[in-house]
């Protein structure tokens, strides 16, 4: 008997791994708190606390930036350790309870203060899940299992943004009030954590299987990475470079709308866009490949931030906005994926570290930058400049890696 493609697809889904399955509803968890926070922070620091553009930078910058540096050092000692969970636990639990501490902040170095603590968390936990999840896939279905993670990741991000309208539209101006209660799904976040077993069925098992097979064991010394891989880092340093934060994107939504209402809500449909791209980019790229799927992606956002230089109404802008999620569906699973292709097993955990490292510190020197332009130059100049960085790295990074 024939089956329709959506119920051959549903049923594909269904057969991933348990440690796949619930570290998507963790991460849905945590995305439904960080975002029924994070697309009303512009307003909040600029309007609430009388912060400037350039200290909205600095905030979401340096919080990035000690997430990838942390991620970094958890990678490498994912690569140490056996178990990896307790790791991914610690990094949940801090988040967890550092978020909902925006509630009592009362001036733009508090929220600072905060969301490097809460990116903390993300930074210690991040690469030891993506080992996880790497571990838990077959060369033939990293993309999938990637994708799926990052469209859970999304969902979260699409009901902690309507749930935040939903709030705001009963109680409006209950800033405070809406930071505190995200400590709620932080916590059903860390608890599932709880659930996930490191067993043959993660992977982790064939992972040892392949160090012998290839000759090298957990007691030798690491192979290096690849040059490829090494050269797809350095594309991605000048990309990132041109990526700042997307609050800025948030700030000029807010600021032609007049009003911060139904940011949260517009915030939303991004993720929809995200999580319904996701899964499908990532299936497509294991058949057509990582590279042509990437540079997809980089090219839509280049597209978006021209269009982001150039319109100043809020019908265009609403627009570029949603388009800007086909981005994040074609490149952040499909940048997992092709690391995971690339890197040996026995160092996944440290490729992990240094591909998170490097749009963290991208990010902070890309979210300064922004900012100072916006301020001097105005956000036209800002967003132009992105546009470009990311047209000469998507060049690039066709040029450095094979398809």
């Amino acid at each position: 008997m024939a089956h329709s493609p959506r119920t051959a697809g549903a049923r594909s889904l269904r057969n991933l791994p348990r440690a796949v399955w619930l570290l998507g509803w963790v991460s849905l968890a945590t995305d439904a708190a960080t975002e029924a926070v994070y697309p009303l922070l512009p307003f909040f620091l600029t309007t609430v606390l009388g912060a400037g553009a350039v200290s909205l930078g600095i905030v979401e910058g340096a919080a990035d930036a000690v997430s990838s540096l942390l991620k970094l050092w958890s990678g490498r000692a994912a690569d140490r350790r056996e178990t990896k969970r307790p790791l991914v636990l610690a990094g949940y639990a801090i988040s967890s309870l550092a978020r909902p501490l925006i509630a009592l902040a009362q001036s733009w170095t508090h929220v600072f203060a905060v969301r490097v603590v809460d990116r903390v968390g993300k930074g210690i936990r991040s690469a030891p899940r993506d080992a996880i999840l790497a571990a838990a896939a077959t060369p033939a279905t990293r993309g999938k299992v990637f994708g799926f993670h990052r469209a859970m990741d999304h969902a979260g991000a699409v009901i902690g943004p309507l749930l935040a309208t939903l709030f705001l539209w009963f109680y409006p101006g209950s800033y405070r009030t809406l930071f505190g209660l995200t400590i709620i799904p932080g916590l059903v976040a860390a608890g599932l954590v709880l659930l996930v077993r490191e067993d043959a069925g993660t992977g982790v098992v064939s992972d040892e299987v392949a160090g012998v097979v290839s000759g090298v064991s957990r007691t030798d010394k690491a192979p290096a990475l690849p040059r490829e891989l090494t050269s797809f880092f350095w594309v991605l340093t000048l990309f990132t470079l041109g990526n700042s934060t997307d609050a800025f994107l948030l700030l000029k939504l807010t600021a032609v709308a007049g009003s911060a209402l139904y940011i949260p809500l517009l915030w939303a449909v991004l993720h929809v866009v995200k999580a319904s791209v996701s899964i499908g980019a990532g299936s497509w790229s294991d058949r057509i490949g990582r590279r042509t799927v990437i540079g997809m992606g980089w090219l839509v956002y280049a597209a978006v931030y021209a269009g982001f230089a150039t319109a100043d109404t809020l019908v265009p802008l609403v627009a570029w906005f949603i388009i800007y999620g086909v981005y994040f569906g074609f490149a952040e699973g499909t940048e997992k994926a092709l690391v995971a292709d690339l890197a040996p097993a026995e160092r996944r955990g440290y490729a992990y570290g240094i591909h998170n490292a490097v749009i963290g510190i991208g990010a902070l020197l890309a979210s300064v930058l922004f900012g100072v332009l916006w301020t001097t130059c105005g956000a036209h100049v800002a967003f132009g400049a992105g546009a470009s960085l990311s047209l000469v790295a998507t060049v690039l990074l066709f040029a450095v890696v094979r398809r």
